[in-house]
């Protein structure tokens, strides 16, 4: 959310209010043992993310959801035409944008995996677990077999900006390497503009390992290694 301060208007802050309000019951309204189809159907090639289940965090429980396009469309899409999420992620606009982003995922070969981010019950934030080994990311770096990539956006308004995504991408990146036995490392490429999202990998234990000019965004690698899991 753009910075206000002590001259701003009561309208403003009444529809700040109000957004907070309809995220939050648009989260609430969410039932995750909904049916419908669902991610685990599709080919394994991230070590069945559904049956990963809950871990503690310093803030409560958090566990990673496969996303179901009927059941979680809606919030996702709201999440995403927020305009300091739309400047990164360029997914504003009419649900059907969100839609087709997550349908290719879904419909794909299991190689990325659209998930909730569930923090004591309550869906907040919208991650992707990916192969980047198979992902055109490989081309930009030297990839290892099995790395796993994730993305991550806060969605809630009232979570950003108080050290929250820090906590949860290390216990998203510990869930990777705790079912994934096989990867050796955990890979993301914020884009470096996105000055928030690159300090919050570093605080969660990521190492800076280069600048990489991708298509459409110049990011920056970085990685969480298995062997410095316990140390950084």
């Amino acid at each position: 959310m753009p910075h206000t301060d002590s001259s701003t208007s009561s309208s403003t802050d009444d529809t700040i209010d109000m957004r907070l309000r309809q995220e939050e019951d648009i989260a609430r309204c969410i039932n995750l043992d909904s049916t419908g189809p669902a991610v685990d159907d599709r080919p394994d090639l991230l070590d069945h993310i559904v049956d990963w289940g809950p871990t503690d965090t310093p803030l409560g429980t958090f566990q990673l959801v496969p996303v179901r396009i009927g059941r979680d469309l809606r919030l996702i899409a709201q999440w995403m035409n927020d305009p300091s999420v739309a400047a990164f992620w360029e997914l504003d606009g009419p649900e059907e944008a969100t839609a087709s982003h997550l349908g290719d995922q879904l419909d794909g070969d299991g190689r990325s995996v659209p998930c909730l981010g569930v923090l004591d019950g309550v869906p907040m934030s919208y991650w992707e677990v990916y192969r980047t080994d198979l992902d055109p990311l490989a081309r930009y770096y030297p990839a290892r077999p099995h790395d796993t990539g994730i993305h991550l956006l806060i969605g809630r308004v009232s979570d950003r900006g108080r050290g929250l995504g820090t906590t949860l991408l290390r216990a998203a990146a510990d869930l990777v390497l705790e079912h994934r036995p096989s990867c050796t490392r955990v890979v993301a490429e914020p884009d470096l503009r996105n000055t928030p999202s690159v300090a919050a990998f570093l605080g969660a234990g990521f190492r800076f390992s280069a600048e990489v000019e991708l298509p459409g965004k110049r990011a920056a690698l970085m990685l969480r290694d298995r062997a410095l899991r316990h140390v950084l």
